[in-house]
């Protein structure tokens, strides 16, 4: 599957795993781990920017929402997260800034350091390995913070291992901890969330 086949799956999905989904399930467990990490990291005071791959209808920016957040950020390729989240989410729909594309179409016209934390949640096993570029571009945006929530493949392995969504669309479990270390960011936090590991990244000092 090309990339572009592997984004118009996404763009158009339905059911399952689709914007409605999302928020008939709403904010969650790993809503919370998410907020618990980004307080104890960043000042909250400063209003720090957030930005959010594969956002869906909103439900963790949301939460983050619900507790004072207000300088959000999101992208999604499906043209149905924004219809959903305005109905499921009014004031969040209202208040944030959203793009409607694939993260490999946006990321690039950020500014340097443009967001103070950047995070995923089991959206960056989407990104086609011919596409792994957008990681220098993510690592590039985020100023201080990476938080990555995702399905990991083995510690071992040289390239992605791949499953598959309704036996057809690929996905593609990586090791963060090597990827984002490799771009300049030390792991500093961890903790397993069902099926994912969440992993929270510091810009390494001597870095910029």
């Amino acid at each position: 599957m090309t990339p572009d086949e592997l984004r118009q799956r996404w763009a158009e999905r339905s059911g399952e795993f689709s914007p409605d989904y999302y928020a008939h399930y709403g904010p969650d467990e790993t809503s919370e781990a998410i907020r618990r990490h980004i307080e104890r990291t960043v000042d909250s005071e400063s209003e720090p920017s957030i930005l959010e791959l594969g956002c869906s209808s909103g439900r963790h920016l949301a939460h983050l929402h619900d507790n004072g957040y207000r300088n959000l950020h999101g992208i999604d390729v499906n043209e149905e997260a924004m219809t959903v989240m305005r109905q499921a989410y009014p004031e969040l729909a209202a208040a944030g800034t959203f793009y409607i594309d694939a993260i490999e179409s946006v990321v690039s016209a950020f500014d340097d350091d443009a967001f103070d934390v950047v995070y995923s949640v089991e959206t960056l096993q989407h990104i086609h390995p011919d596409n792994e570029w957008v990681f220098d571009e993510l690592a590039r945006v985020a100023a201080d913070c990476l938080l990555t929530v995702e399905i990991e493949g083995d510690a071992d392995a040289e390239t992605p291992e791949v499953n598959y969504v309704d036996d057809a669309v690929p996905l593609y479990h990586r090791r963060w901890s090597r990827i984002f270390s490799a771009r300049g960011f030390t792991e500093t936090a961890s903790e397993r969330l069902d099926n994912d590991t969440l992993r929270l990244f510091r810009r390494s000092a001597d870095v910029r």
